[in-house]
């Protein structure tokens, strides 16, 4: 019997990773999985155990482990490298640049605790991960929306060319948005969550939820919203983009990063090569260091929540 969930409720998204890389390591001799001492937060402990040989603890030296990938991506093998977003994108900068993409390398890396999630303070969040990674050539970028949508995502990203950037937020408790089977995922095909005509809320990670929560807000006051989960800011859906500014004449972005460099700017970038002709409004991380707190406390915080959300659609539509 299949697995069902309603909107609302909450699932692991890396227990899902963790599962779904055991599955595909044991059908696929390729598939190597690594670890900078994350076994349990990044929930590939079975991994350890259904192939031993294959999985490689680096200890805390993501540099290392970075290295590493690289080595058997030359050799022919798939590496998943895992670990949590900030030191994935800062800590190993280097090595993800020249290593992994200047050699245009099948690297994947999993990243945990991405945006404000981590719950360990700006030292530990993942405020510019994106804005790092997206700005690397051959890099493909992806931000899952819904915790099951994960699965599809390692699936889809197995045989894809050159290096993968999949982030996740903190990986547990995380709303669930779509009825497993319900999303024929594509990398670079965003996906239209919510229909609607008024106006449109593009969003990533855990914000798809929260831009489905507004967008059913408004509904109540006679506002159709249209809500697209952009999940892969590299290559970014473009045609998703101007179809949204020429049907409903504003797009409001929403994620859990600064907004400067991650979704506001690709899609801001698109609105102005494609010279569109619509309102339009970032809203994400300002430029600050938050302090601690839990994701959804600091996005109220900082404007960025439910109730910000709501007003800066209503703003829009004046």
């Amino acid at each position: 019997m299949g697995v069902t969930f309603n909107f609302g409720q909450f699932a692991a998204s890396r227990t899902i990773c963790g599962d779904t890389l055991q599955e595909m390591g044991e059908r696929n001799k390729k598939i190597y999985v690594l670890t900078a001492d994350l076994m349990r937060t990044c929930s590939v402990k079975g991994c350890k155990k259904a192939f031993p040989e294959r999985f490689i603890n680096a200890g805390i030296a993501e540099q290392t482990m970075f290295g590493m990938a690289a080595g058997l991506a030359l050799e022919g093998n798939i590496p998943y490298a895992t670990t949590m977003s900030t030191f994935a994108s800062m800590r190993a900068c280097e090595q993800l640049r020249t290593d992994i993409c200047y050699q245009n390398l099948p690297v994947r890396i999993v990243a945990t605790n991405g945006g404000l999630t981590s719950t360990g303070g700006s030292t530990h969040n993942a405020m510019e991960d994106l804005a790092l990674v997206r700005s690397m050539a051959n890099m493909t970028v992806i931000v899952p929306g819904d915790p099951g949508i994960v699965r599809d995502i390692l699936l889809a990203t197995e045989n894809y060319p050159g290096p993968v950037y999949i982030r996740l937020a903190r990986g547990k408790g995380e709303p669930v948005v779509y009825q497993p089977g319900e999303v024929d995922y594509q990398v670079g095909k965003a996906i239209e969550t919510r229909a609607g005509k008024d106006i449109t809320i593009i969003a990533c990670g855990v914000m798809v939820s929260q831009a489905v929560d507004a967008a059913n807000s408004l509904e109540k006051e006679g506002v159709s919203v249209r809500v697209l989960d952009m999940h892969t800011l590299k290559p970014v859906d473009e045609d998703a983009i101007v179809k949204a500014a020429k049907e409903t004449g504003g797009i409001i972005t929403l994620e859990d990063h600064y907004t400067i460099g991650g979704l506001g700017s690709a899609v801001a970038e698109v609105i102005a090569d494609k010279n569109l002709d619509c309102k339009f409004k970032r809203m994400g991380i300002p430029q600050l260091y938050p302090g601690f707190g839990d994701g959804p406390e600091l996005y109220d915080k900082y404007g960025f929540g439910l109730e910000g959300t709501v007003e800066a659609l209503r703003t829009m539509l004046k």
